[in-house]
């Protein structure tokens, strides 16, 4: 077999040219596990609302992997000192910082696997890798899980100015067509600096944050709050949910292997072994979406029709409101649609329910931003920022929604 090339370059639509730092991330990239991410869409169904959104967890993890390489570079120019190790460590932390997640991003946190986040299950994975790749990803671990002595380089992978966030709003923006979430991400990590171990942004960068957090406040409503995609998310939990419920009742579904396994078995944290992670890294969107083509001829009401309202774009009727949904209206529908076909309470309540989403667009009091001074002094971006408004982002906003079939 032929020695690969590990200098390659990938043109993204967002950046450029990005480069591959070593052979370390080459070989990570390389991996099957890595590579699954090509078939996780990075905003799940939102397509359903932006037909351009169609870009993928491995698009985000490459961008973010570019910004961190951006990030090291400027605070070294700053005289920040961070080893050849640590440099490693942070570009293999934040590339595989998704490498959990599963179809249509965090449908599966909510319907098959019991109270798993993604991020444990990132952090399986990563310990899995760990042992291929010899403990090489041992500091990108500690890193990652935030155990890590410097903390602002578990910073650059988790705050509320991480790189994460850096190259998702910039992306999911240029995806959808939604110019209102478009930052400056090279910008604000030129701004960046290191202060009493923390990050923070120096005070010329100080518009570029305000643009950032008023972006990620506009990009929640719009996009990743939609009501649209509301629905759809909560439709396919639906989905799964029902087919789970089936599966425990004796009921043969045709579905993948790891689908089939995850279908008939209650996995939560402590149940996560081996043969649970190694079937879950086969899990991806074509496993649902395979499924949902055939489940939408089963004979239970409930499934076929939840997968028929996804596959033909035909969802519930979703009404978002200021005011706390009454159980009134809730009673009114779930009646009205028992009646229509003759369904249990239980069933009905598939397709009528209520919820509520909120949106906070900084949090003063969790890792907060802080504007480096020419004199040394840091501050809140609150109280450092002349823009009113930006106290008004920092209380969340909750919305109530009631979603039930369309008149028929």
């Amino acid at each position: 077999m032929q020695p690969s090339n590990k200098l390659k370059i990938f043109n993204d639509p967002i950046y450029g040219f990005i480069t591959i730092p070593n052979s370390i991330i080459f070989d990570l990239i390389e991996h099957k596990y890595f590579q699954r991410l090509r078939r996780i869409s990075q905003m799940g169904l939102s397509y359903l609302v932006y037909p351009g959104a169609h870009h993928t967890r491995f698009h985000h993890a490459i961008g973010c992997m570019h910004l961190m390489q951006k990030a090291v570079n400027v605070l070294r120019f700053k005289g920040i000192t961070i080893s050849e190790d640590e440099e490693n460590a942070l570009y293999i932390a934040i590339l595989l910082h998704d490498i959990g997640h599963g179809p249509f991003s965090h449908a599966m946190e909510h319907s098959i696997v019991n109270g798993v986040s993604h991020e444990e299950i990132s952090l399986l994975f990563m310990e899995d890798l760990n042992i291929e790749f010899n403990q090489t990803l041992t500091l990108a671990i500690s890193i990652f899980k935030r155990e890590y002595h410097r903390n602002f380089m578990c910073e650059l992978i988790s705050s509320q100015l991480d790189i994460d966030r850096s190259d998702y709003l910039k992306r999911d923006s240029f995806y959808t067509g939604v110019s209102e979430g478009n930052i400056n991400s090279e910008r604000l990590i030129t701004m960046l600096n290191v202060k009493d171990d923390n990050l923070v942004i120096e005070y010329k960068g100080i518009y570029s944050v305000e643009k950032f957090l008023v972006a990620r406040r506009l990009m929640y409503w719009q996009v990743y709050l939609h009501k649209t995609s509301l629905v759809a998310e909560q439709l396919i939990i639906r989905v799964l949910k029902r087919a789970k419920e089936l599966s425990k009742k004796g009921e043969k579904l045709q579905a993948s292997k790891p689908l089939q396994y995850f279908l008939t078995r209650e996995i939560n944290l402590s149940s996560f072994d081996a043969k649970a992670l190694a079937l879950f890294a086969e899990l991806d969107d074509y496993d649902i979406m395979s499924a949902m083509k055939e489940w939408q001829y089963n004979p239970d009401f409930v499934l076929s029709n939840l997968c028929k309202m996804i596959l033909n774009r035909d969802l519930l009727k979703i009404k978002l409101k200021k005011k706390k949904i009454s159980n009134k209206k809730i009673i009114f529908h779930l009646d009205r649609i028992k009646t229509l076909h003759n369904l249990t309470q239980e069933e009905a309540e598939y397709f009528v329910f209520k919820g509520k989403v909120a949106n906070q667009a900084y949090q003063q009091k969790k890792q907060n931003i802080s504007i480096l001074y020419k004199t040394g002094k840091t501050e809140d971006i609150v109280k450092a920022s002349d823009q009113l408004n930006l106290k008004a982002l920092s209380k969340p906003v909750t919305k109530y929604y009631i979603c039930f079939p369309k008149e028929q």
